[in-house]
C-alpha cells in the first residue's frame, strides 16, 4: 500500500508535499513513506496500521526527533500527526529549508514584502532583459568557445547544432539550429541532414564536441579541459527567445544591441556598491566541487555571468533590506536562494513543450555546461525557474498546504488526495530545548547542529525517524555552499551562519568508510541516549556499495541498537535524471527499524535463511503490486537484511561474510528477476 502511494507522490513531490519543496535539498524522501513510518510506530501491535494511515492521528505530547533533518520531511509529518518535532541538521541551508516547511506565514505580509522587493528592483532587471524594440527577452543562449591549441582557430563547443526542439520531436519536428562557425540561427527540423546558414556555411548534424574532446574546423582534435589555459571558459551569446505582444515567442539572432546591453552589465558590475549582495567565497576541493575546479571555476561568483550577477544582486539586496515581517522576509530569502538553481552558467535548455530550464542540480553534481541558458531571473508568466513564478508555485502552494494539508491515501478503488486527516502545520520555532518543552500544543525545535552533541536530556524523545546521508556520492555541504555564498550575506534569520562555507567537522558523509562509520556511530550513540525506554529508531537507507551497509550496521551494533527489520519501500522517482545515468538505478529504499539492546531487543530471526526469506517475501509483494524493482534495489535490501542479522549474532562482517552476503544477493536477483545482474557495487 505504502509503496503504491509513494509512487504517485514521487512523480510530483512539489505538488503533493509542497511544504518541503520550497528549496532544493538532495535525496529528499517521500512524505507518504515517513507518514507511514510514524503511523506504524504509533500503532499498537496487532492493530491495523494501514487503516490508521488514512485516518486522523493524534500523537499529542509525543516528541519526534530527526537528527539528519534535511528538507524537514519528518518534522512536517510529525506536526501533521499532532506530535512535537525536533529537527537537527549540521548544514545551515538545510535548516533554512526546514524552517520554511514548518513555520507559518501571514499571506498578506508575504505579498506585501514581495511587492516591496518588486518595486525596488524589477524595472531595472526587466530593462537588462529586453530587445531593442522593448520586447522582453525570456532566455539568452550561450556557448563556450576555445582556441584550438594547434592552430588557434576558434571552436564553439556544440555537440549538436540543434539548440531547441520539442520534448516530443517526432510529433513536432520543428527545431532551431545554429551555425557552429558564425553563430547565425535558423529554423529547421530536429533530424535535418544538412543546412546552409545565411552566411553560406554548411551545417551538419554533428558539432565540434564528442565526449571530452573537440575538433576544430581544420581537423585538429584536442581535449577540452587541456585547452582552458587556467581560466573558466569564455562564453558567447548566439540567440535569444523573445516574448511577443500577442503571446507568441520568437527565436532570434543576437544583435549589436544585445551585445551592448550585456557590456553595460559588465560595466555596472565593476561599479557595484560594496554594500550590494554578491557571493564572495571560493570553492574548496571536494568530491563534488573538483569537477568545477577542473574547469577553473574558482569562486562561486564564477558560476554566473555579469548580467546574472547584477540582476540577482538587485533582487537579493532588496530582500536583505526588508524590515519587519521576519518569517516572510526569511521566506523570500529562501525563495531567492532557490531561484539561483535556475539562473547560473550551469543550467541548460530543456526545449519546447516542457519547463524550459534544466536546473544546475539535475545530476546532483557541479557539472559545467558548454551551452548554458541565461534566463530572465525575475521572469514573466511565460518564464521557467524565475523569482516571480517560483513565488506562486512554491511559496503560495506551500502556504496553502500548511494551512490545509492534503494526503495521498489508497482507498482500495484508487489513490486519492484527501484533506482532513492531518493537522495544519504552522508553529513558531524554538531555539533551545528549554523553549521547546515549555511550548504548549504544536511545537518545533529546529537548529543547525551536529547531532552527535544534542542539548536534549536523557530519555526525552519518543520516536526517532530519519534519513541519514549516503556514505559517498552526493556531498551535501559541497553543493549547499553554492546557495550559502549568497545567503551568508543576506542573513535570512537571526543566527544564520556567516561562515564562508557550510562544511563542518563532524559531517557524517564521507567517502572513507572508516570516517563515515565514526561520524554516524556518534549520532546513533547520542540518539540512543535521548530516546525513552522502549522507544524506536527507524530510518530509510539505500547504498550501492556494500561497504556503506557494513559501516551502518556495525555502527548501530556498537552504539547499542538492534535491527528488528529491514523493509523495502518506494524511494525516489524511477525516471529521475540522476538514476538514468546509473548502472543499477535505485527505486527502493530500505526502512531500517531498530530498538535499543538495553531495552531487551533481539533480532526476530533465528537464522540467515529466515532473514533472507522474510525480505524476499517483502520484495515479492512489491513486485506483484507492480512496483518497479531493479537488481540494485534487490542487492541493497538483501545486503541490509542479512548484514543486520549477522551483526546481531556477533559475526565479524569481514570479507568472507560480505562475499557470502553478495552471493545470496545475486541469487535473490536471479530468483526475483530471472537474470543475473552481475556482482554490483562493492
Amino acid at each position: 500500500m505504502l509503496s503504491g502511494v509513494g509512487t504517485k507522490e514521487s512523480w510530483r513531490k512539489e505538488v503533493h508535499r509542497p511544504a518541503t519543496s520550497t528549496h532544493k535539498w538532495w535525496a529528499k524522501r517521500l512524505g507518504t513513506v515517513f507518514r507511514g513510518i510514524i503511523t506504524s510506530a504509533a500503532t499498537p501491535a496487532g492493530a491495523d496500521a494501514a487503516g490508521a494511515y488514512g485516518s486522523s492521528l493524534d500523537l499529542e505530547g509525543a516528541v519526534v526527533l530527526d537528527p539528519f533533518s534535511g528538507s524537514g520531511v519528518t518534522g512536517v509529518e510529525a506536526l501533521k500527526a499532532g506530535a512535537k518535532a525536533v529537527c537537527f541538521d549540521i548544514n545551515p541551508v538545510a535548516t533554512l529549508v526546514q524552517r520554511q516547511a514548518i513555520q507559518p506565514w501571514d499571506l498578506g505580509s508575504l505579498e506585501a514584502a514581495y511587492k516591496e522587493v518588486e518595486s525596488a528592483c524589477r524595472s531595472e532587471v526587466d530593462r537588462l532583459h529586453c530587445a531593442e524594440d522593448g520586447r522582453t527577452v525570456l532566455y539568452y543562449f550561450w556557448v563556450a568557445a576555445l582556441g584550438c591549441p594547434e592552430c588557434s582557430r576558434k571552436v564553439h563547443l556544440f555537440d549538436s547544432p540543434v539548440f531547441s526542439k520539442n520534448a516530443y520531436p517526432k510529433r513536432v519536428p520543428k527545431a532551431q539550429i545554429v551555425c557552429p562557425e558564425c553563430l547565425s540561427v535558423k529554423e529547421s527540423r530536429y533530424d535535418f541532414v544538412a543546412e546552409t546558414c545565411s552566411n553560406g556555411h554548411t551545417i551538419s548534424q554533428r558539432g565540434a564536441v564528442r565526449g571530452q574532446s573537440a575538433t576544430c574546423g581544420n581537423g585538429h582534435s584536442f581535449k577540452v579541459l587541456g585547452a582552458l589555459n587556467g581560466s573558466p571558459p569564455v562564453y558567447e551569446m548566439y540567440a535569444k527567445l523573445v516574448a511577443n505582444s500577442d503571446g507568441s515567442k520568437s527565436y532570434e539572432a543576437i544583435t549589436d544591441w544585445d551585445r551592448a546591453l550585456y557590456d553595460e552589465c559588465v560595466a555596472m558590475l565593476a561599479e557595484l556598491s560594496q554594500s550590494a549582495v554578491l557571493p564572495s567565497s571560493r570553492l574548496a576541493p571536494g568530491n563534488n566541487t573538483d569537477q568545477a575546479l577542473k574547469w577553473n571555476f574558482r569562486e562561486w561568483r564564477d558560476f554566473f555571468n555579469a548580467r546574472q550577477l547584477i540582476s540577482l544582486s538587485l533582487i537579493a539586496t532588496a530582500i536583505r533590506d526588508l524590515t519587519g515581517s521576519a518569517p516572510e522576509r526569511e521566506a523570500l530569502c529562501a525563495l531567492f536562494s532557490g531561484t539561483l538553481e535556475f539562473n547560473n552558467l550551469f543550467t541548460s535548455f530543456k526545449g519546447e513543450g516542457t519547463g524550459a530550464v534544466r536546473h544546475m542540480f539535475s545530476h546532483h553534481v557541479l557539472k559545467p555546461e558548454r551551452t548554458p541558458l541565461e534566463a530572465h531571473p525575475w521572469g514573466t508568466s511565460q518564464s521557467s525557474g524565475a523569482f516571480s513564478t517560483l513565488f506562486k508555485s512554491r511559496l503560495r502552494r506551500a502556504h496553502e498546504y500548511k494551512r490545509k494539508p492534503v494526503d495521498l491515501v489508497d482507498r482500495g478503488a484508487g489513490i486519492e488526495r484527501i484533506s482532513g486527516v492531518s493537522k495544519p502545520v504552522g508553529t513558531s520555532i524554538a531555539d533551545s530545548w528549554e523553549a521547546f518543552v515549555s511550548s504548549e500544543g504544536q511545537a518545533a525545535y529546529v537548529a543547525t547542529r551536529n547531532s552527535a552533541h544534542m542539548d536534549i536530556p536523557d530519555g526525552s524523545v519518543d520516536l526517532i525517524i530519519t534519513d541519514p546521508p549516503y556514505m559517498d556520492n552526493v556531498h551535501y555541504a559541497e553543493l549547499a555552499d553554492f546557495f550559502h555564498a549568497w545567503l551568508q550575506h543576506m542573513q535570512p534569520y537571526v543566527g544564520y551562519s556567516d561562515a564562508t562555507t557550510t562544511r563542518r567537522v563532524g559531517e557524517v558523509q564521507h567517502a572513507d568508510p572508516v570516517e563515515f562509520r565514526k561520524a554516524i556511530e556518534a549520532v546513533w550513540t547520542e540518539s540512543a541516549r535521548v530516546l525513552k525506554p522502549g522507544g524506536l529508531l527507524a530510518f530509510t537507507f539505500h547504498q550501492a556499495r556494500i561497504s556503506g551497509w557494513v559501516q551502518v550496521v556495525e555502527s548501530l551494533r556498537c552504539s547499542g541498537w538492534v535491527v528488528m527489520a529491514v523493509q523495502p519501500v518506494k524511494g525516489e522517482m524511477t525516471t529521475s535524471v540522476v538514476k538514468a545515468g546509473s548502472r543499477e538505478p535505485s527505486n527502493l529504499d530500505s526502512v531500517v527499524v531498530c530498538r535499543r539492546a538495553v531495552d531487551g531487543a533481539t533480532n526476530p530471526h533465528s537464522s540467515a535463511e529466515e532473514a533472507l526469506a522474510a525480505v524476499i517475501r517483502e520484495l515479492t509483494d512489491l513486485r506483484d503490486a507492480q512496483v518497479d524493482i531493479g537488481a540494485g534495489d534487490i542487492r541493497s535490501v538483501v545486503r541490509g537484511a542479512l548484514l543486520a542479522y549477522l551483526a546481531s549474532t556477533g559475526v565479524d562482517l569481514d570479507d568472507s561474510a560480505t562475499a557470502q552476503v553478495d552471493f545470496l544477493a545475486t541469487e535473490s536477483i536471479q530468483k526475483l528477476l530471472g537474470s543475473d545482474s552481475g556482482s554490483g557495487g562493492r
